[in-house]
């Protein structure tokens, strides 16, 4: 899943959704550094990554790219999937999602201090261009790709993978309300 999912899959504790968030960053027991809220949030990102790539769900949208992106046909998948969360937000959510994400944006403000280098780094060009809630659009998703794709210095040719999404749209949404509700499952209890 990409950033959308594991923020949601946090709850409503703030700390929890920045350490789930920023988790990519951090390896090993680099997490233990961090305050103990966030070191829940990068665990709880990793169990979500260990569920992800092992459902057999999310198997099945990958190999629909595999020939095209190879590993990165997973990369590609958490950022549709994100798609479809925010697409279809008010299934998952009673707050508005223009509303929830102003929110992360300013707790990971609120919390600059507690931050990895990378999300710091990263929070000058996510907040303005509101990435985010761009994953609403196929053309949100279409530059989130083509981002992806440039620091990869355009070997993993995701800016092409909006062309397989359109192809697939339906099955690429039905895929992900199916796997979303058993991860959201698994989600809850591990933060129990």
């Amino acid at each position: 899943m990409n950033f959308l999912a594991h923020i949601y899959l946090s709850g409503d504790n703030d700390l929890i959704k920045i350490g789930n968030f920023m988790a990519d960053g951090i390896r090993g027991k680099d997490f233990e550094k961090y305050p103990e809220q966030m070191q829940k949030g990068i665990l709880l990102h990793r169990a979500i990554d260990t569920f992800t790539d092992a459902h057999p769900i999310f198997r099945q949208s990958t190999k629909r790219l595999h020939s095209r992106y190879h590993h990165y046909s997973g990369v590609i998948v958490d950022v549709l999937y994100d798609h479809f969360l925010a697409k279809n937000w008010n299934t998952y959510s009673q707050e508005d999602l223009a509303t929830y994400i102003t929110n992360f944006y300013n707790s990971l403000e609120d919390n600059k201090p507690d931050l990895s280098d990378r999300t710091l780094g990263m929070m000058p060009y996510m907040i303005p261009q509101n990435w985010l809630l761009s994953y609403q659009t196929v053309e949100g998703i279409a530059e989130i790709l083509r981002q992806m794709d440039s620091r990869t210095k355009n070997k993993s040719k995701m800016t092409f993978a909006t062309e397989e999404l359109v192809a697939h749209y339906g099955e690429f949404e039905n895929e992900f309300t199916l796997f979303f509700e058993d991860l959201r499952a698994h989600a809850q209890t591990i933060l129990k």
